[in-house]
């Protein structure tokens, strides 16, 4: 389903994904200004807006946030919206995989939980949409780089 890194390391969404983000966000932008310029529907117009700036903002951060997650021998670095953050496998205190049932449909989820060195906590959760893999496939990866 989606691309599986080179080196087996760094994972993202799939570019597909995010491009088909793109489109949709231009698709929605078309059809806000058209109810906009038409003022025949100004509800349907609100209703544009917002499906254009939601579309906008995930494909943003599928374009901004890559890789989503990065593992090497000093730790795991996060990608965001605004920075990544890196955490030394020190401060990783778990890798875990979570199965959830949700709509009849069982899915894996990959938690991460950290700590700062400041001792803030932070839990970060990845699907196979933000990774590109299955989740179940990417821990033991994270495992075998984890020194």
């Amino acid at each position: 389903m989606g691309i599986t890194p080179v080196d087996n390391s760094e994972w993202s969404p799939a570019p597909g994904l995010v491009a088909l983000a793109w489109v949709i966000t231009a698709a929605a932008a078309l059809w806000t200004a058209a109810t906009w310029l038409t003022s025949a529907d100004p509800a349907g117009g609100l209703i544009a807006a917002v499906a254009t700036v939601g579309a906008g903002l995930a494909a943003l951060f599928g374009t901004r946030a890559r890789p989503r997650l990065k593992a090497d021998a000093d730790g795991v670095t996060v990608g965001g919206l605004l920075r990544s953050r890196h955490h030394p496998w020190p401060l990783v205190q778990g890798v875990r995989v979570l199965r959830v049932r949700r709509l009849g449909r069982e899915s894996s989820l990959l938690e991460l939980d950290t700590v700062a060195a400041d001792g803030s906590e932070r839990l970060y959760v990845f699907g196979r949409l933000d990774l590109a893999a299955d989740p179940e496939d990417v821990a033991p990866a994270l495992a075998r780089v984890r020194p």
